[in-house]
């Protein structure tokens, strides 16, 4: 007997389409959780006068998957969803950064290039940003790095701000890790996968290859005291030979 037990392992070979970079490249979906493909044939059914059907017959087979893993990379969306490339550094953000207000505020990092929120650290509340001239009481302005000036990047506020603590929110460019640029693009853009999800339990395989598939769905999700975990969904159809794909296993 073929039992199978846990998650299996699912790789995604993008193979036609729009390619990010180049065919072949194998991606593994991380950490998955679970993931089910359905085959659902629609049938249709002859009656006659009577109330059991004489005839039946199947029409189209739809076959679709779902799963759950980890949220992704960019590097995996890129290859598998998107279609576009990436490149390297990030533009890191930093939250809550506590200072006294001044009218020359240094950010932490020298090179903080915008600027997202201001808390007013005694209220919670958020200051009111201006872009020219003095801020009042309760705004700021934000400079942000040049290599011309200010270095570092700074926040100004009023000589009179009220406020005994300022909490800064702003990103600056880090670059370490990897971004992913969403571009827009004409309608029907898209990778077409090679996916094969297989297990190997007690000695014994089980595999599933689907030819071309196409990703519709990839949520990032997050919840409290508990890890981001992704929901995707796909659709399969036939390659340019017309073959679906091909399910093997162990007697």
């Amino acid at each position: 007997m073929n039992a199978q037990f846990g998650s299996g392992v699912l790789i995604g070979t993008p193979n036609a389409g729009n390619l990010a970079t180049v065919a072949g490249i194998g991606q593994i979906f991380p950490v998955l959780q679970e993931v089910s493909v359905e085959f659902k044939g629609d049938l249709k059914k002859l009656y006659g006068q009577y109330q059991f059907a004489l005839a039946k017959a199947r029409g189209k087979i739809d076959v679709t998957g779902k799963g759950k893993i980890i949220v992704p990379s960019p590097d995996v969306l890129s290859q598998l969803y998107f279609g576009q490339p990436t490149s390297a550094g990030v533009s890191r953000p930093v939250y809550l950064e506590s200072h006294a207000p001044g009218i020359s505020v240094a950010t932490g990092q020298v090179t903080a290039s915008a600027s997202l929120a201001v808390i007013n650290g005694d209220t919670g509340k958020p200051m009111t940003p201006v872009f020219t001239g003095t801020p009042a009481v309760g705004s700021y302005k934000f400079v942000p790095y040049n290599s011309t000036g200010p270095v570092p990047a700074d926040y100004v506020f009023n000589v009179a701000e009220t406020a005994s603590i300022v909490q800064l929110c702003y990103t600056w460019p880090d670059p370490t890790g990897v971004s992913l640029v969403i571009n827009n693009q004409l309608m029907g853009y898209a990778p077409e996968l090679q996916l094969v999800l297989f297990n190997n339990f007690r000695n014994k395989l089980q595999s599933l290859q689907l030819n071309s598939c196409v990703l519709g769905m990839i949520s990032v999700p997050t919840k409290q005291e508990d890890f981001w975990l992704s929901d995707f969904d796909f659709d399969a159809s036939c390659d340019a030979a017309g073959v679906l794909g091909i399910f093997s296993a162990d007697l």
